[in-house]
């Protein structure tokens, strides 16, 4: 008997060429973060102070009357704008949990240790069931070498439809704004002590790792971000 053709025909099919996914870098309007600061694409710079908060409703009526004066002194005495930023995310207790493994390992009572790796456990199970929240206060202190202000209604109307760019500054440059923006901060730090706030500016590593958790608030609580020395920048 003849056998019978194979209906089915094998095919080679070419592997097919993946595209190259677009760095995420090109989406934003951030063009570089140098020195603690972040470059916008349009030239103008950025500093981000994290900020501690106040139980108002704790306070009392006298108490509350002067942080609101304070606080309506302090922006009549600015003359550039101020962004405001609150954002809640999943308490991270990861350091904490290091914490008490380190502690477990280093002691020598089994019932100590026992109880070490009891708590260890609750305190992760609280955390998972609770679903506890945490809230961070952030202030974004712009400087701009030439203000709205100073340019003509034509510029900022390109400006609109004018495809970002990225814009890299000379250290020169960079310097002279930089030491604009800092006086900035330093007017915001001691403005918001007087009125009760503790400060502190984000550093380089700071910044990155905010950028990172603001834009990847999924994969930031699997994947933790490397050390600064550490990480590969695309340029």
């Amino acid at each position: 008997m003849a056998k019978k053709k194979d209906d089915k025909k094998n095919i080679s099919q070419k592997p097919k060429k993946k595209r190259s996914a677009a760095s995420t870098q090109k989406h934003l309007d951030i063009a570089e973060i140098r020195e603690d600061a972040i470059i916008m694409n349009d030239g103008t710079l950025r500093s981000i102070l994290l900020v501690s908060s106040i139980n108002f409703a704790l306070k009392s009526e006298d108490e509350q009357n002067a942080i609101i004066a304070s606080y309506v002194n302090f922006l009549n005495t600015i003359d550039f704008p101020l962004e405001i930023v609150i954002q809640s995310r999943k308490l991270d207790i990861d350091a904490y949990i290091d914490k008490l493994k380190l502690i477990q390992r280093e002691q020598k009572n089994e019932l100590l240790k026992m109880q070490t790796v009891e708590y260890t456990q609750y305190v992760r199970e609280l955390i998972e069931i609770g679903n506890i929240m945490t809230k961070r206060f952030y202030v974004v202190i712009p400087y701009n070498p030439m203000s709205d202000k100073q340019k003509n209604f034509f510029k900022r109307f390109l400006e609109l439809f004018r495809a970002a760019r990225t814009v890299r500054l000379g250290q020169k440059r960079f310097q002279q704004r930089k030491k604009e923006l800092d006086q900035r901060v330093d007017h915001v730090v001691n403005a918001f002590s007087s009125i009760g706030l503790k400060s502190v500016k984000l550093d380089t590593q700071g910044v990155i790792e905010l950028m990172y958790n603001t834009y990847n608030p999924g994969v930031s609580e699997r994947q933790k971000l490397t050390d600064l020395s550490k990480l590969q920048i695309e340029g």
